[in-house]
């Protein structure tokens, strides 16, 4: 019997299958962080695709956290009427979709001269020089996590999935490569995970009891001196304390993109990062998804079946087929035809929104609108 097409929950939310399409940027917003009508196109082709659950890519829980042209966000009303008709597309064709709510630190775009982070940054392994974080904009930043995340509940989101990994803030939190305070934020792994932690318990009184929450965490910055996995596990065996209902195993810094993401060429290529999800299990008892170069069913099924994981998370399999969950269920199609040529985001000032471009020009949420 088959475990990808095997019911599954997070927190309360009934999935029909264990595909989740893991958050990717679409870059398919206006200046202002709204969402423009091909975002809306492009998640109702995954909905109808298959796909248990939709992740949305990360949306920006304050101005200052941007991390890129055309990034949504998720921090004023005019952002929630928008993302209504997202969610209103995947509930028509019976889908359920998560918000990923994120702040860039130092990572932030050129909205912001100076970007912050936990402490100063002079020589920043990714992002721009930026200045230390003052108590009252830590609590700050970690109260706009609560009001996106109430901002996801009133949009129609089904879940709420917390960005901690690929360098971005809360990540940022967990580096002692970024993160030197001496004070309650910073030293220590329980001190340096303190940020987080608020973070989800704000969220989870945003949201209330029976709301899922989701983190993605990057285990490990892959950089000297960075985050190191026996800091990680200290982290994941605190998240169902902190209200959380699943955790996302990831890696490496967005700046590092032969760490988090890797050409596939064959079946041993796949799943590299399922040795953090075995050392992950033996230290929560959340669901987990992995995420990291899947491609091939058998691969996929065979994970589920040792337990390893309990979802499996893709990404550019979904851009090159956001149909590859109906075409897996049918039957006849047994690996992503996704051949890892990265060429997935915007190359020019001209393009617009995530596409296929290795074996397709055609952008899946539709043409730049005029």
């Amino acid at each position: 019997m088959s475990r990808l097409f095997e019911p599954a929950f997070i927190g309360s939310m009934r999935l029909p299958n264990r595909i989740v399409r893991s958050a990717t940027a679409e870059r398919m917003s206006n200046e202002a962080g709204i969402p423009l009508a091909p975002m809306t196109s492009l998640y109702e082709r995954l909905a109808r695709g298959g796909a248990g659950l939709l992740i949305s890519g990360h949306m920006s829980v304050d101005p200052a956290g941007k991390a890129h042209p055309a990034m949504t966000g998720i921090h004023g009303e005019p952002h929630v009427a928008a993302l209504r008709q997202v969610v209103a597309a995947v509930h028509l064709h019976g889908g359920r979709i998560a918000a990923q709510i994120s702040h860039a630190g130092m990572l932030s775009a050129g909205e912001v001269e100076t970007p912050f982070a936990p402490s100063a940054i002079h020589r920043p392994p990714a992002g721009r020089p930026a200045r230390g974080m003052t108590s009252q904009e830590i609590e700050a930043t970690i109260s706009t996590f609560a009001q996106a995340a109430r901002h996801a509940v009133a949009a129609g989101f089904d879940a709420v999935q917390i960005h901690s990994a690929h360098g971005y803030l809360g990540s940022q939190f967990l580096s002692p490569l970024v993160n030197r305070r001496r004070d309650g934020w910073g030293g220590s792994i329980r001190a340096r995970m303190a940020f987080l932690r608020q973070v989800c318990r704000n969220v989870r009184d945003a949201v209330g009891a029976g709301f899922p929450i989701l983190v993605k965490l990057g285990v490990v910055d892959e950089f000297e001196g960075g985050l190191e996995l026996s800091d990680s596990l200290e982290v994941l065996a605190s998240l169902s304390s902190w209200g959380v209902d699943a955790v996302e195993i990831s890696g490496g810094l967005s700046s590092a993109r032969t760490f988090n993401i890797r050409p596939v060429r064959s079946a041993q290529d796949e799943g590299y990062f399922r040795p953090f999800a075995q050392l992950a299990r033996d230290r929560t008892d959340l669901p987990i998804l992995l995420v990291g170069g899947l491609r091939s069913r058998s691969v996929m099924e065979e994970i589920l079946q040792s337990g390893d994981a309990d979802f499996i998370s893709l990404s550019r399999p979904l851009l090159c087929e956001p149909d590859l969950p109906l075409r897996f269920a049918a039957g006849g199609q047994q690996a992503a035809s996704c051949i890892s040529g990265n060429r997935c985001w915007p190359e020019a000032e001209t393009d617009f929104g995530i596409a296929c471009k290795c074996l397709s020009h055609r952008p899946i949420g539709g043409a730049r609108p005029s």
